[in-house]
C-alpha cells in the first residue's frame, strides 16, 4: 500500500495501537515515558512516533485540532494497520463538581460536530470498545488515580459555546465538552475496530473557567501534573490491550 498522504506513513511502519493526542507537542510528552523511540514522520498537524512502553510496541500520532483532522489521522492510520486507538486530550468540564486536574474517560460522545454526520445519521451512537473503556478505568485504578466516567460531548466551534449550549449540556448530565472523540469513535465502530478517551480537565464552562485562563495562578496541586497523570493512565492500559 502506498503512503498515506498526510500522516506520510505505510503499512509497517505503525504497530496494532496508537494513543491519538490533539497537540503534536504530547507526542513527545507521550514519548517521554517510553523506550526505543523513534520518529516516523511529521507532516502538518501530524506527528507519528514509534515507541515501547512496558514491552507493548505503540504508535503515539497528533490528530491536530478537532474532528476532521482526526478523522484524516483515523483513516490513514486504520488502513496501515493500526486497530485499537485511545484519544489523549483535554476537556472543558461541564459539571460544577468536576475540577481542573480531574480527568474524565468517556463512555459516550454526543455529536456536535459535523464529521462523523457526512458517515452516518446523529441517530447511531459514538461509543467506546468496551474493552478500551475498561481497561482505561482498570488502569486508572491501577496508578491510584480516580476518574470520573461518563457522557461527554465534541463539539466543533470552540468560541461558540454559548451560556445556553452549557446549560443544555449541564442539564443532560454530559460531564464534558472536547473536540474530537465522537468522531474517532464513529469511525473505528463504522470499521470494527476499537477505540477509547481519556481526557484531562483544563477549565470549567459550569463554573465560568476557560482554557487558558488559569494560566500563571495557582493550581490546585492535581492539576499541577494532569497531563502526566492522564499519560500514565493511557500507557498502562495499552499494556493490557
Amino acid at each position: 500500500m502506498a503512503k498515506q498522504p498526510h500522516i506520510l506513513a505505510e503499512a509497517g511502519d505503525v504497530t496494532d495501537i496508537a494513543l491519538i493526542p490533539g497537540d503534536p507537542g504530547r507526542v513527545d510528552r507521550i514519548a517521554g515515558h517510553c523506550e526505543n523511540v523513534e520518529t516516523v514522520a511529521e507532516n502538518r498537524e501530524y506527528k507519528l512516533v514509534n515507541a515501547e512502553f512496558e514491552g507493548r510496541e505503540l504508535t503515539i500520532c497528533s490528530t491536530g485540532i478537532g474532528c476532521p483532522s482526526a478523522a484524516i489521522a483515523v483513516e490513514e492510520l486504520s488502513r496501515i494497520g493500526v486497530e485499537t486507538f485511545i484519544r489523549v486530550g483535554t476537556t472543558g468540564a461541564l459539571q460544577s463538581h468536576i475540577d481542573i486536574g480531574d480527568m474524565v474517560v468517556a463512555t459516550g460522545a454526543a455529536k456536535n460536530e459535523g464529521t462523523s454526520k457526512r458517515y452516518e445519521s446523529v441517530e447511531y451512537p459514538a461509543v467506546p470498545d468496551y474493552d478500551v473503556l475498561t481497561e482505561l478505568v482498570d488502569a486508572s485504578e491501577a496508578n491510584d488515580e480516580e476518574v470520573h466516567v461518563g457522557p461527554i460531548a465534541s463539539d466543533d466551534a470552540f468560541y461558540a459555546e454559548t451560556d445556553e449550549y452549557v446549560t443544555e449540556w449541564e442539564k443532560a448530565g454530559i460531564l464534558s465538552v472536547e473536540m474530537e472523540a465522537a468522531t474517532v469513535f464513529t469511525l473505528a465502530r463504522r470499521k470494527g475496530l476499537r477505540a477509547g478517551a481519556i481526557c484531562t480537565v483544563d477549565g470549567n464552562l459550569v463554573e465560568g473557567t476557560q482554557k487558558g485562563e488559569t494560566e500563571g495562578e495557582e493550581l490546585p496541586e492535581k492539576a499541577k501534573n494532569n497531563v502526566e497523570r492522564a499519560i500514565g493512565i493511557a500507557l498502562t492500559a495499552t499494556t493490557q490491550l
